[in-house]
């Protein structure tokens, strides 16, 4: 399961490089549809420096794990707001949503993954012991 979370991260990594990296280069083609957004043109920076974090975010979590859990979660966050926008904002065809939407569904295991790591460190040191308060 390591392994494939591992590929996982390597792929994420690389096409939110790539994304970051043509947004902050403001291709024509990425401009149009900011343009089609009708987003101001400071969020493209924003946003590309966003993903530039996950990408770092995911590649530092190969060495500290618990970073994951931040770096999937804003892939999650950003992944849906990239639906958003290509499907109601732009009025997109539902094709143009189908990049964000593969990225949703990567980011899944990865966040599914952290939430049984989560509950195997649970389990194997045993429930938190809750104190009484006293008065």
């Amino acid at each position: 399961m390591n392994t494939l979370i591992i590929i996982i991260q390597i792929i994420l990594s690389c096409m939110f490089a790539f994304s970051a990296s043509i947004k902050l280069l403001r291709t024509k083609s990425m401009v149009q549809h900011w343009n089609d957004y009708q987003y101001p043109m400071w969020f493209m920076n924003m946003t590309a420096l966003l993903e530039l974090a996950r990408v770092i975010g995911v590649i530092a979590a190969l060495w500290i794990p618990e970073i994951l859990k931040y770096a999937a979660t804003l892939f999650v966050v950003l992944m849906i707001g990239a639906i958003h926008a290509h499907l109601f904002r732009a009025k997109h065809k539902p094709v143009m949503a189908i990049n964000a939407l593969v990225m949703l569904l990567l980011c899944s295991p990865l966040r599914s993954w952290l939430y049984s790591f989560r509950l195997l460190r649970i389990k194997s040191k045993g429930w938190p012991k809750l104190s009484k308060m006293t008065t």
